[in-house]
């Protein structure tokens, strides 16, 4: 079992997200549209490219030409109608996805589209979206969007050039903190040169690589609506964000903390581009909320909603053998994901005292026992993560090359030695055939009597007077059975460990800042194929005390550095190198615990929900590509599968 996966995201915690652009907005199936190539001349002595769309390392060639029809995984003849539900956990209390206030409604975003977006099958390449071309030098030092003709707000009024400047300039004034700075450092400023027409310029000491990417990732906000309406981004909002998107929130049927549901636009500007073409295919998109995940498994049962990605290994092996099932009302299926594994973690906070020492982060390391976990929790369902870049080529393996020692070698002396002479860290195997794995028993007691934390008489293990206490912050009982046996390994070892379980709102207070409340914490530490100043937010020293994302709060300098040569990497191989290189030195800071992932969606659902036959490697994609048999959905009900 895991949590639903976050990917990450530069501008808002609720979103779920792992890349430092918005480019992925399908992870909730949003349709978003991209763009063909439109010529512009030049409007400086330069040379400069003008493309529909931009790749990572520049000379490198775009998948989708000007003139494609559509995305190569969809069906282009996919019938339009019908809803798609899924499910949420907890709760909800406002409509702003941008704040770190309260808890966003899902699919909050959603109406919000970007200049650029990318597709779910190809990594490195952004498209137009909102902008019909992009116009920069070779050395991306500045760039030009043109929007499209005829873009419009979901109220019918145009988008322009002001009011991408607008949302440029306010997400920049009151934004997260964390992407505030990254923006603020990266982007000297935004000048509309007509209606259609927005020029960015980047900070002459900064990488270039992504920097289109972006500024052409942030969301498109409504300039005139937010200035109508007084609204601040800070703050939590009763009222939903006007969007240019296929999809308007629907207030009729949309419930405070319980229900969300998109409508479809039937006047959205981008209907008819290729990249549309086989997709929003549904008139309405559902997101019911339960605070008690057996309910939800149960709400599924009797069809309160009808499309299910399971996260419960227990469940996918045990609960999927009801009649809907057996009869063929709800398919049981295993679908292709070649996503980076999920960053999901327990995180150890770093501002404790007591977790300061790597050897008593190690030592508690040391008493997950995962092997048991997967085989007697997770019927063997799952892979253990140690890797941040793991399912991928990208993961360091072995000892470090030539070309990786180039950019360890200045920082010896600031990382770990074993960095340079063992490979990279992996947590011992435990037995699987006993939550306690003995040897590693012994193994964490030495770390921590090194570490000078002695055993009393009471069994609880003590420095300085101080009690060696460490508890586990919980807002979901799905967890209770992975953290139970954990913590009594711990107390076995004299850790004075504590299972403290919360409410939904309790945990997202006392897990973002300022008071980063908790010892240890379940959260993502997302990271990304190509990955850019997104890495600050969840690994840099800039943002270890106002990032959601570096929950752990991470300040050290060699890891800024190799964010540098990340950011700085100008070919593929260069990009491996230096990734491989972070991947090592993370691994051996021991700030987390990679808890689980597996190489496939488990998903049910109702069998009216279709698919394409080849789907893209790195989506799902249910409420962006898939589609709605409204023939087959016409017999399930008359067959009361549901209501």
């Amino acid at each position: 079992m895991h949590r639903a996966a976050h990917r990450q995201t530069t501008q808002s915690e609720a979103r779920a997200a792992e890349r430092p652009v918005k480019g992925r907005a399908w992870l909730w199936g949003i349709g978003l549209a991209l763009g063909l190539a439109m010529a512009a001349a030049p409007l400086f002595a330069q040379d400069t490219i003008t493309r529909h769309g931009i790749t990572t390392f520049v000379g490198d060639d775009l998948t989708y030409g000007p003139d494609f029809q559509h995305l190569n995984y969809v069906n282009p003849n996919a019938p339009k109608g019908g809803e798609m539900s899924v499910w949420g956990f907890g709760g909800f209390d406002n409509f702003n996805p941008y704040t770190i206030e309260g808890r966003s409604a899902g699919l909050a975003s959603a109406m919000h589209e970007s200049l650029l977006t990318a597709p779910a099958d190809v990594i490195g390449e952004d498209y137009g979206l909102l902008a019909e071309s992009l116009e920069y030098p070779e050395d991306k030092s500045w760039v030009i969007f043109t929007l499209r003709e005829g873009v419009e707000f979901s109220d019918g009024t145009a988008l322009t050039a002001e009011d991408v400047k607008f949302s440029y300039e306010t997400f920049l004034e009151d934004g997260l903190p964390s992407y505030r700075k990254v923006l603020g450092e990266s982007v000297t400023g935004a000048e509309v040169l007509d209606a259609r027409r927005i020029k960015f310029t980047f900070a002459e000491d900064k990488p270039k690589r992504d920097l289109i990417q972006m500024v052409g990732g942030l969301s498109i906000l409504n300039k005139a609506q937010f200035e109508a309406e007084g609204f601040d981004l800070e703050k939590m909002q009763d009222v939903p964000f006007i969007g240019s998107g296929p999809y308007v929130m629907d207030m009729d049927r949309t419930i405070m903390g319980r229900s969300v549901v998109l409508a479809r636009n039937p006047d959205y500007w981008g209907e008819s581009l290729p990249i549309n073409v086989g997709r929003n295919n549904f008139d309405s998109l559902r997101v019911e909320y339960f605070g008690d995940y057996a309910v939800a498994t149960e709400a599924f049962k009797g069809g309160a909603y009808l499309f299910r990605q399971e996260a419960s290994s227990k469940d996918w092996a045990t609960a999927y053998d009801f009649p809907a099932v057996e009869n063929g009302w709800v398919q049981k299926v295993e679908l292709p994901n070649k996503e980076i594994g999920n960053g999901q973690s327990f995180i150890f906070n770093l501002r404790r005292p007591q977790l300061q020492d790597p050897k008593v982060r190690e030592a508690i390391s040391l008493l997950f026992n995962f092997e048991w976990t997967n085989k007697t929790l997770f019927y063997g369902l799952y892979d253990r993560v140690d890797s941040f870049w793991d399912n991928t080529d990208l993961e360091a393996t072995g000892l470090p090359s030539e070309a990786e020692l180039e950019l360890l070698e200045p920082l010896r002396g600031k990382i770990p030695d074993e960095v340079f002479t063992e490979e990279p860290y992996t947590r011992p195997v435990s037995s699987a055939d006993s939550a306690t794995d003995r040897r590693n028993l012994r193994r964490a007691n030495k770390l921590l009597d090194e570490a000078g934390w002695d055993v009393g008489d009471d069994g609880v293990r003590r420095k300085d007077g101080v009690t060696l206490r460490v508890e586990f912050l919980n807002d979901s009982q799905t967890f209770d059975r992975i953290i139970n046996p954990f913590v009594e390994n711990l107390r076995r070892v004299g850790v004075d460990a504590v299972h403290q379980r919360v409410d939904n709102a309790s945990a997202t207070v006392r897990e973002r800042p300022p008071e980063y409340d908790f010892d240890v914490v379940t959260g993502f530490l997302s990271t990304g194929f190509t990955p850019g100043d997104g890495m600050k937010q969840y690994f840099g020293s800039e943002t270890a005390n106002t990032s959601t994302f570096n929950k752990m709060g991470l300040a050290d300098p060699a890891v800024d550095a190799l964010i540098e040569h990340i950011k700085s990497a100008e070919s593929q191989e260069e990009l491996a190198v230096a990734i491989s290189a972070m991947d090592r030195v993370l691994r051996a800071l021991k700030f987390r615990i990679g808890q689980w992932n597996k190489t496939v969606y488990t998903v049910a659902y109702y069998d009216m929900y279709e698919h394409p036959e080849n789907m893209p490697p790195y989506a799902l994609g249910n409420m962006d590509f898939w589609w709605y048999n409204a023939e087959r959905a016409e017999e399930l009900k008359a067959a009361g599968a549901f209501q």
